[in-house]
């Protein structure tokens, strides 16, 4: 009669490898509603509507705790700049800016393309 040893190890690496793969863990960032604003922005919703669920979103997520995700500060700058709230634009671009030095040359360049 064959051993079980070796079935039984197998068993128990396999069980301990598979209950790694269901650990959860913190998300980066605080999504929340922010996909579905990119979603409804390219929909058609009205800039205003845009804006009001961004910074409500801000808001929750400033209270929280959690990080911003990349590009909200970014999309909301659109969508001051559709109303003409440029100071707000540019109050947001650099906010993004801050949050995310990666994006700086982007960043940069839109900033000076908005002052022409």
């Amino acid at each position: 009669m064959r051993s079980s040893k070796p079935t039984s190890l197998a068993l128990l690496i396999a069980a301990v490898l598979l209950g790694g793969c269901v650990a959860t863990t913190k998300p980066l960032y605080q999504w929340d509603s922010y996909q579905t604003q990119i979603h409804e922005h390219f929909k058609g919703a009205s800039p205003q509507a845009q804006i009001e669920a961004l910074e409500n979103q801000l808001q929750q997520t400033r209270a929280s705790g959690a990080a911003v995700p990349p590009g909200l500060h970014a999309h909301l700058a659109l969508q001051y700049a559709k109303v003409g709230r440029v100071d707000l634009m540019h109050q947001q671009l650099e906010a993004e800016k801050a949050l995310f030095p990666e994006s700086q040359p982007f960043i940069d360049r839109l900033l000076a393309q908005s002052r022409k």
